[in-house]
């Protein structure tokens, strides 16, 4: 088993790097957002998940161990492949995942490729008490529940999208606010005010 590497990155080309660790160099599969972290980065550290199929042997690589653990719970659901889950990762990041799921919003994860309503329906139904239950190493992410999450701040990060924000960018202007109570509107208005 492969849990970890770190090395030198040789080549970029999404999904895939490849990297180099003692002179041996790994093709590695990584979500989009993954990639995001690693910027212009040479050399980096990757948590691993070694995935064995009749016909394959893939490497897949996140930069956040949390990412690794979701990565794991969403291919322990049936019918969801390691390809699959790399999609849900690239689309949504973490917050925006637990958000997801928490909010049973299928519309946003169906929205992902490779996932129809009634797979995000599924993912929804088998995810919402194990995503609640886990102990994410990012504290930020550990509050992110169904009984805490503002069911509106997914919307106003949608909304914040559509506004040419990316994903990341509204979600961090949205966690700046504290307050539950808010509707989409205020969230939104908020959240446009502190940028």
């Amino acid at each position: 088993m492969i849990a970890r590497l770190t090395g030198k990155i040789l080549e970029k080309n999404p999904p895939e790097i490849l990297i180099e660790v003692a002179g041996i160099g790994y093709e590695v599969l990584c979500p989009m957002s993954s990639f995001y972290d690693m910027g212009d980065s040479d050399n980096i550290m990757l948590h691993t998940h070694f995935h064995v199929k009749e016909d394959a042997q893939t490497l897949y690589g996140f930069i956040s161990k949390d990412e690794k653990i979701l990565f794991k719970e969403l291919i322990r659901v049936n019918g969801i492949g390691p390809k699959v889950a790399l999609a849900i990762l690239s689309h949504l990041n973490i917050a925006s995942l637990m958000n997801a799921v928490a909010n049973e919003d299928d519309v946003l994860l169906a929205k992902t490729p490779g996932i129809g309503k009634k797979t995000a329906q599924k993912l929804i139904l088998e995810l919402k008490t194990r995503l609640e239950k886990l102990e994410l190493s990012q504290s930020g992410h550990q509050k992110i529940i169904a009984t805490n999450a503002n069911p509106n701040s997914l919307k106003a990060s949608q909304a914040l999208q559509s506004l040419g924000f990316k994903l990341k960018e509204a979600e961090r202007m949205l966690s700046a606010i504290n307050d539950e109570s808010l509707s989409t509107e205020e969230l939104i208005r908020k959240a446009l005010q502190n940028k």
